[in-house]
């Protein structure tokens, strides 16, 4: 029996993708779980593998299309099986099943004065008004579980739902199993009065234009800066890297590494920053996984430090630098810029001197870290010449108190003052 096969979501964001290359031609044999194409998701370009075992009957998609998620994409049948009616159906035309209920004549209409109670329902479907294919036994573990069929990917015939489906969506956090919230609108503006071209937007900056619009409108940001003496972790980073240098060993650390340890070890002593505002209540993370902002030529993207509070400044200066470099070359995992619990985005080496950062979901925080620069400070009654950086911590209001951002700050300007305890 031939089958259709979906545009799957390759990311947690991706809304729509880029068809790159079709690895397999009309005609061409592939089994389960055979890599049938590559795609160019929001964040990175990933093999999307077959579901069925058969032969690719019909390319649906044209390589270099846009195709969104959930759209057909292939049919996978036996080899010389006729699709016919079922191209037809995915043309816009009712199932045979569906046809004949649409031929069955209609009921007598009920008088007008009939109570709305015993009106037919409609039935179960997005708010969009597409219709939900799943199975009774899928529907039953749907409803006893509370998961919403809509935030559910169906693998089964035609995109339906099955078992399997409902089994897995059970794993994900409670947050995903509810229906998602309106996306938001992106509004242009108005350019039509000064002459110039249209640029054809990526994947990646869709997403992050339709992702900040909506962060920005749901989620009330308060911001907390402090001014850090940057001295002490200098001069300790800059007595490290010269032993590095002497042992021969291929690494130097930078300031960005510290950074990400100092955050790391305040978010194990203040959890209550490590929290996630979900629909169900706070989510509480258990485990630390620190996400370093990296610009790359198609927009942002956070390569994940998991655990960063149980590994040494140069493990965590090594990762960094592998996950930033596979990230410029679009190669990175969905786990590996998703997993974050806490966001770093640092404009120092660009010489921004402050500035306030968008909170990165499912994160409730976000450091901002500016520039180390040397300046004018008073010590005991005296001017003299400092080593300072500035730091805003953005923190959702939903999910944290301007206090508990104030204690995690406190302790994150300590541990750099006082770099010897970044070793402890």
């Amino acid at each position: 029996m031939a089958e259709v096969m979906e545009m799957l979501a390759l990311s947690p964001t991706m809304e729509e993708g880029v068809l790159a290359e079709w690895l397999k031609n009309e005609g061409d044999a592939v089994d389960e779980g055979e890599v049938l194409a590559e795609v160019e998701t929001d964040k990175a370009t990933m093999e999307m593998e077959s579901f069925y075992s058969g032969t690719v009957l019909k390319l649906l998609a044209d390589a270099g299309s846009t195709v969104n998620v959930g759209d057909p994409l292939v049919i996978i049948g036996d080899e010389g099986e006729d699709i016919s009616e079922l191209l037809d159906e995915l043309a816009g035309g009712a199932p045979a099943e569906e046809a004949k209920e649409e031929a069955k004549p209609e009921a007598e209409e009920q008088p007008e004065e009939a109570d709305e109670a015993e009106a037919p329902q409609p039935a179960e479907g997005p708010e969009d008004g597409r219709r939900i294919k799943a199975s009774p036994l899928a529907r039953r573990m749907a409803e006893d579980k509370e998961i919403e069929l809509s935030r559910v990917e169906g693998s089964g015939p035609g995109g339906r739902i099955i078992k399997r489906d409902i089994e897995a969506a059970e794993k994900a956090p409670p947050a995903e199993r509810r229906a998602p919230a309106p996306t938001a609108e992106l509004t242009g503006v108005d350019v039509s009065f000064v002459p110039g071209e249209a640029e054809r937007l990526s994947q990646m900056r869709k997403t992050i234009a339709r992702r900040l619009v909506q962060v920005w409108q749901t989620t009330p940001h308060f911001y907390l800066t402090r001014e850090i003496d940057m001295a002490p972790i200098m001069k300790h980073r800059a007595d490290i890297n010269a032993q590095l240098a002497d042992s021969g060993a291929e690494l130097k650390l930078s300031v960005n590494d510290m950074i990400v340890k100092a955050a790391a070890v305040a978010l194990s002593r203040y959890p209550d920053l490590n929290v996630a505002f979900t629909d169900e209540g706070l989510y509480r993370f258990d485990e630390i996984n620190v996400g370093v902002a990296v610009a790359i030529d198609q927009g942002l993207i956070t390569p994940t430090i998991k655990n960063a509070d149980q590994k040494s400044l140069g493990a965590i200066s090594r990762e960094i630098r592998e996950l930033a470099g596979r990230a410029h070359e679009g190669q990175l995992t969905p786990e590996e810029y998703s997993a974050h619990t806490f966001s770093i985005s640092n404009l120092g080496m660009y010489g921004i001197d402050e500035f306030m950062a968008v909170i990165n979901p499912p994160d409730a925080a976000i450091l901002a870290c500016g520039a180390v620069k040397e300046v004018p400070v008073v010590e005991d009654g005296e001017l003299t010449v400092g080593t300072r950086m500035k730091v805003s911590l953005a923190c959702d209001h939903r999910a944290v108190d301007g206090a508990v951002g104030a204690e995690w700050l406190a302790e994150f300007v300590a541990l750099l003052e006082n770099p010897m305890m970044l070793l402890v």
